[in-house]
């Protein structure tokens, strides 16, 4: 599937989006050129904070984010690592998982542009 059709895929980037403003130029650069930018924004604080919050969010797309995670970690890990009971830390690996390929679209562009 295209990561763009993905679950909640505008929202993610419209918070990205949002999360940018808050760097200035120099920051933003360094957080960049560091590889930095997608962890400042996804892996410093939660995106959804709360059970409840959690369950409405995901909805009834639920099974669709689980299994995006378990591939992504089964790929990058191994193994399964985030705990799938836990209707927070499901959410928050699903954004940490759509922000990866966010951020890099992002950067891509930049590079592009400056080609």
């Amino acid at each position: 599937m295209n990561i763009e059709n993905y679950y909640k895929y505008d929202d993610i980037k419209d918070y990205f989006n949002d999360s940018l403003v808050d760097f200035d130029k120099e920051t933003l650069d360094k957080l960049i050129r560091d590889n930095e930018l997608h962890h400042e924004i996804f892996n410093t604080d939660y995106y959804i904070i709360g059970r409840y919050q959690a369950e409405k969010w995901l909805s009834d797309k639920v099974f669709e984010v689980i299994n995006i995670i378990q591939g992504y970690e089964n790929l990058h890990f191994g193994e399964i690592t985030t705990d799938l009971s836990d209707a927070e830390k499901v959410v928050n690996m699903y954004v940490y998982i759509v922000g990866e390929e966010i951020t890099n679209n992002y950067i891509n562009s930049l590079e592009n542009k400056s080609a």
